[in-house]
């Protein structure tokens, strides 16, 4: 009895780091026309990582179209995702710019290579709505945190994600929240505790609901993030930051941000980073 086997290719690549096995590693599968739809929620939980992406030929303008899944769940956006697929697909196309169609629109990225395995790249991303939280208790008792020093506040750029601001990054370090309570109080949202000052900002992102308990790095919060500090006048507009992440589960990561525009009239929001190729392979089924 003759068995027909389908191999598909795959390259993993450290996100938001050009130091391999730090960063946030980022699978992409570079020709996905041929999987069945029902195999790449399968696949991402396969690969286990925060997120893997599937790389499909391009429309309205793009360079290719992407879906993005993690363990858990299909993202029509996400940060490291496209910054690592635009550096994975622009050095094998000796592209110095890559137009990302994404659920949300096309994310256009541009890229400096540093050589065969290394670039890094800027991604205009799509400028946020927010809201407030609503009922913060349950949230800061989950996290195990006494109180936010800014007003909580969710964040929506394909992807929602909640601020809250500790007093200092030694607290943001401590933390060691109640994963299953956040899981259930925040199912759709990733929840961002950050610290810092000036043009340096320490983040952790925590989305069990999303399939990820702590995210190493986070591209899609970065942007965000840069916007909630500027409406509340912690940093200047075009002011570039760096927000370190990871650090706590042994994969550090550097994010850069900058928001263009008025605290109350955001116009263009920017978020960069490095990235290095670290393996390829084939999943076989």
């Amino acid at each position: 009895m003759m068995i027909s086997m389908s191999a598909w290719a795959y390259t993993v690549c450290d996100v938001f780091t050009d130091a391999p096995l730090a960063g946030n590693p980022l699978a992409v599968f570079t020709d996905a026309a041929d999987i069945p739809d029902a195999a790449l929620g399968r696949l991402a939980r396969e690969m286990n990582l925060s997120e893997t992406v599937f790389v499909y030929p391009p429309q309205h303008g793009a360079d290719a179209r992407l879906r993005i899944f993690t363990p858990a769940k299909e993202l029509p956006f996400a940060g490291h995702p496209v910054l690592g697929t635009a550096a994975v697909l622009g050095l094998a196309r000796h592209l110095n710019e890559v137009r990302l169609q994404t659920g949300v629109g096309v994310v256009p990225v541009t890229l400096q290579p540093k050589g065969a395995r290394h670039a890094f790249g800027w991604m205009r991303q799509p400028v946020p709505t927010y809201t407030p939280f609503g009922d913060v208790a349950p949230l800061l008792q989950a996290l195990g945190a006494m109180r936010s020093t800014l007003p909580v506040e969710v964040y929506n750029n394909g992807v929602q994600h909640a601020y809250v601001a500790l007093e200092d990054e030694e607290a943001v370090a401590r933390l060691a929240p109640n994963l299953g309570a956040l899981a259930r109080l925040v199912p759709e949202i990733g929840v961002n505790c950050f610290a810092g000052r000036g043009r340096r900002w320490k983040t952790r992102m925590f989305g069990p609901g999303l399939g990820v308990p702590e995210d190493p790095a986070t591209g899609s919060a970065a942007g965000p993030l840069a916007v909630h500090l500027l409406r509340y006048s912690l940093i200047a507009p075009g002011e570039q930051i760096e927000i370190s992440q990871g650090a706590e589960i042994g994969r550090p990561s550097l994010l850069h941000a900058r928001v263009n525009g008025a605290p109350h009239e955001i116009h263009q929001v920017e978020v960069g980073g490095a990235m290095v190729l670290v393996a390829r392979g084939e999943v076989l089924l």
